[in-house]
């Protein structure tokens, strides 16, 4: 006999193909999917759909937008000649909570991580590559975070990009070695910031 009905058992196998969940938290969001009304629901596939739909790469920075450029990329306020390189899209946010850094973005989406299979190829650097090529670009921090991914990525960034005379810094170890970006609150994050060096 079935611990589940086979639609709530697809459910709950979906569920836990999302990162950090597992098997109780798939099985009380999925049995708290099923008492709420059916337009309750129905936002929450609208709004899934809607993400897959809208949702694109911005064409200069790789951020995830609905409008190209994205709105980094097109505030004019924003200091074209400092980039800020990230392996995430949340990565921008993280560092948008300090209210302090006025320069652009650039998204790898990802980390050098050979036991992954993710090598230079599997990240998005053409385009900075080119950004960086127009002369515009004066300084590019590194803020990927303090794994030994992010090191490793940290470190082939800058023997990949300081030939092309740009000065290259690493942001401040405020963050705590090994965790992630996204987990650092403004302070830690804008000390971190504040305490780059270069590489």
């Amino acid at each position: 006999m079935k611990d589940y009905a086979e639609s709530l058992a697809r459910l709950i196998d979906e569920l836990k193909r999302l990162p950090g969940i597992g098997q109780k938290s798939a099985q009380r969001i999925a049995f708290h999917l099923e008492r709420v009304g059916r337009e309750e629901a129905e936002r929450l596939a609208g709004a899934i759909l809607d993400v897959k739909d809208k949702i694109k790469l911005c064409s200069i920075c790789n951020n995830l937008t609905e409008a190209d450029p994205c709105d980094y990329c097109a505030d004019p306020r924003r200091d074209p000649e400092v980039i800020c390189v990230v392996e995430t899209p949340y990565n921008v946010v993280s560092v948008e909570k300090t209210r302090e850094f006025r320069g652009q973005y650039h998204v790898l989406h990802g980390a050098l991580s050979p036991l992954q299979g993710i090598g230079p190829e599997q990240l998005k650097l053409k385009n900075l590559v080119d950004r960086l090529k127009s002369g515009k670009v004066k300084e590019l921090i590194i803020a990927t975070s303090p794994t030994v991914e992010g090191e490793a990525t940290a470190v082939y960034l800058s023997k990949l990009l300081k030939p092309l005379g740009v000065k290259v810094t690493r942001i401040g170890m405020g963050i705590p070695v090994g965790s992630e970006l996204e987990f650092a609150d403004e302070i830690t994050m804008l000390k971190a910031i504040e305490g780059r060096r270069e590489i």
